[in-house]
């Protein structure tokens, strides 16, 4: 499939119809990097590396049976040819995340599950966690054949309420990531930005890597509403019937506020960041993000 194709294929609509996250997954990959093969990081060493406990998921052919023996506990053992890359997949699963046809989420999901299978393809190890005030759910790094399902399974079937509580939330997860690695966040950002701001250091100062995809509703970035409008919160009660007309000026200067601030929080902590339009086809985003992010790597080679 070419990308023109997958541009074709991926639409708002088409998303829309495509109720199976996996096969949204495989056309949105198809989309960019048909014909491609080669990990865009580093070779691998064959070194062996440590031990860690097993986790579910985990290939059972690295078990090693004699620790196995001596202490009757499940330990693998890690090699530094085990994987590239251990990603760990962050999704906002708050109740703003709703908005749209198909909504933020939906968006979000397919590109959370176009990565995870893209680094997944590259044999790289992807863990997932999605969280509103709490975490909902965590499944742990993984290269293992069956992992993926897990991740595509757990993000179709994510229950999408309550508020974002990134203070919370964040340096729990930060706390858990015991070996560096990357970790991308795709959320709305719908919360305090100096927590936002703290929590992502939490994730900077264990050497990981971050890069944060911003998605947005077209309606959030453009403000198209003509007519007497209801507009109703989707994670408080506050409700205003207006005339939108006379709001769009200052709403859009509101708005391009709050991208700089976040931009500008992403720049000081040495976090990459994404803005992504829910209407864009997520195979050019996600494609324009990756020749850049190799194009960067070349030059500090």
């Amino acid at each position: 499939m070419s990308t023109t194709q997958g541009q074709t294929y991926l639409d708002g609509k088409t998303l829309d119809r495509i109720k199976r996250l996996d096969v949204r997954a495989r056309l949105v990959v198809e989309g960019f990097i048909t014909g491609q093969h080669r990990s865009p990081y580093n070779g691998f060493a064959v070194e062996f590396a440590t031990h860690r406990e097993y986790s579910p998921g985990d290939d059972l052919r690295h078990i090693d049976w004699k620790v196995w023996s001596k202490t009757d506990r499940l330990y693998i053992k890690e090699y530094e040819e085990e994987t590239n890359l251990r990603c760990t997949v962050i999704v906002d699963a708050s109740k703003s995340m709703r908005y749209g046809e198909p909504s933020k989420f939906d968006y979000a999901a397919t590109a959370a599950a176009s990565l995870a299978w893209l680094l997944h393809h590259q044999q790289d190890a992807v863990g997932l966690v999605t969280y509103n005030t709490r975490v909902q759910r965590s499944l742990p790094t993984s290269s293992h054949p069956n992992h993926l399902k897990l991740i595509l399974h757990e993000l179709e079937h994510t229950t999408v309420d309550d508020k974002t509580d990134v203070g919370q939330v964040f340096p729990e997860l930060a706390a858990q990531l015991r070996r560096r690695g990357l970790v991308a966040l795709f959320s709305d950002l719908f919360c305090d930005l100096k927590q936002l701001a703290e929590a992502i250091k939490q994730f900077r100062l264990r050497n990981n890597e971050v890069i944060l995809f911003h998605v947005m509703h077209d309606d959030e970035l453009t403000f198209p509403f003509q007519g007497n409008t209801l507009f109703r919160g989707l994670e408080s009660q506050v409700q205003l019937h207006t005339e939108p007309r006379a709001l769009r000026r200052g709403y859009l200067d509101a708005v391009e506020r709050f991208l700089a601030e976040v931009k500008t929080t992403c720049a000081a902590a040495g976090v990459d960041y994404v803005l992504m339009n829910t209407k864009d086809p997520l195979d050019a985003v996600l494609g324009s993000y990756l020749a850049f992010r190799q194009k960067v790597r070349r030059r500090k080679q």
